[in-house]
């Protein structure tokens, strides 16, 4: 008899918590496994022995069930470093200690490209001080940009939320006679999938957005402003969407200040601001009614539009996780195959986390249209099985029930 230990990682999801209640089940049904521990803040709860024992706050499969339709991160999350063995031995110990305590011999860490990093370190010092514990990672991101795995839990719900807001966008933007253009700012620093998922309004005959634009597309903001002013000749509402992390390089307006020097622990830049940015020069150099919209946090953790197949799919890879540690396997993540469109089929198989840690899948330039301001149609065939279905959801006045820790 073993225990295991699971924890969250990075940006909060709609997903992450599906995940979690996979990994929980998937535990459950393991007659070697005794208590199934939650770690809060990520690694930060193992270095400090912070744990609390899940199967006494998931008692029921109603427990279970809320849990896979409550956003973000219950546990708690974290943008934690671990250094190597070398540069920091003490940390390492701490972690063993703290497994050696509670008698854990699998570790689930769910989390993107980035908390992979953390998987491959424990994994390859485990190994190399010959100690049986085995650590599985579980992906999550909205960016959707971790290698290896045809998609990432978290994203089709941000794709659903981020389409679904277009479109209400895009009907209030059309009530008024005069000539306007809306500037919408989506989630995605060095991957443009979640503003190129908004094109999944054209499904629904929807024209726009008329221009989409990504960081893997060439952008100077000349070009921005002829593409408006040509969609004006056949459009009154101009509406576009935007990455965050667009690059800007014509001098003129290199410094429009919505790029920030400051990073996280992994040396990635905060940004913000390139939809203001964007409404300015255009309501100077065009004149007419401009108004930009940055979609922040909220696409994150849209669970009250959370899409069905993103929920169970994140929900199955996590009971998957378990299998894959009973089965001998560490230094893995678990990944998705997809097998075909139409129907949508997926296959959930393990990869070798050195191939994911660290590492950041781009939106296939192929995808872009020749003009850099759109995307084709083999990324809508793409993300439209992505955002299929909807969670029933529990309501009590009026509001989702979610699930919490009393903390």
């Amino acid at each position: 008899m073993f225990n295991v230990a699971v924890a969250q990682s990075g940006g909060p999801t709609a997903a992450i918590n599906a995940s979690l209640s996979g990994v929980f089940s998937g535990a459950e049904l393991c007659p070697e496994v005794g208590e199934i521990y939650g770690s809060f803040n990520g690694i930060e709860g193992i270095l400090k022995d912070e744990l609390i024992d899940l199967r006494k706050v998931l008692i029921t499969e109603h427990d279970k069930e809320l849990l896979m339709k409550t956003p973000s991160t219950i546990l708690g999350s974290c943008r934690y470093k671990l250094k190597s063995p070398d540069e920091d031995i003490e940390s390492y110990e701490k972690i063993c200690e703290t497994f050696k305590r509670h008698n854990i011999k699998m570790f689930f860490y769910i989390g993107g490209n980035d908390s992979m990093d953390t998987v491959m370190k424990l994994d390859a010092y485990f190994k190399s001080a010959g100690i049986d514990i085995k650590v599985v990672g579980v992906p999550k991101t909205i960016d959707n940009d971790v290698t290896e795995t045809d998609h990432t839990p978290g994203f089709g719900s941000a794709a659903k939320y981020v389409a679904t807001s277009l479109q209400e966008i895009i009907r209030d933007s059309r009530v008024y006679s005069i000539p306007s253009v809306t500037i919408v700012e989506i989630m995605g620093r060095e991957a443009g999938w979640l503003a190129a998922s908004s094109c999944v309004l054209r499904a629904n005959g929807e024209p726009a957005p008329h221009m989409i634009y990504l960081p893997e597309s060439d952008f100077t903001v000349d070009k921005f402003l002829t593409d408006v002013k040509e969609a004006q000749k056949r459009y009154k509402a101009v509406i576009v969407a935007v990455s965050e992390g667009i690059k800007c390089d014509d001098e003129k307006y290199k410094n429009g200040g919505f790029s920030s020097e400051l990073t996280d622990a992994f040396g990635h830049k905060y940004l913000s601001g390139i939809g203001k940015f964007l409404e300015h020069i255009t309501a100077a150099e065009i004149g007419c009614k401009v108004r930009s919209i940055e979609l922040n946090v909220m696409q994150r953790c849209g669970s009250h539009i959370a899409s069905l197949t993103d929920i169970t799919e994140a929900e199955r890879i996590g009971r998957e996780a378990v299998s894959a540690a009973v089965s001998g396997k560490s230094g893995v993540m678990m990944i998705f195959k997809r097998i075909s469109n139409d129907p949508y089929r997926v296959d959930i198989q393990t990869a070798e986390i050195a191939k994911i840690a660290n590492q950041e899948k781009k939106f296939p330039k192929e995808w872009i249209n020749e003009h850099g301001n759109n995307v084709t149609v083999d990324a809508l065939n793409y993300f439209l099985p992505l955002i299929q279905g909807e969670p029933v959801i529990e309501y009590r006045n009026g509001i989702p029930v979610h699930f919490k820790l009393n903390q």
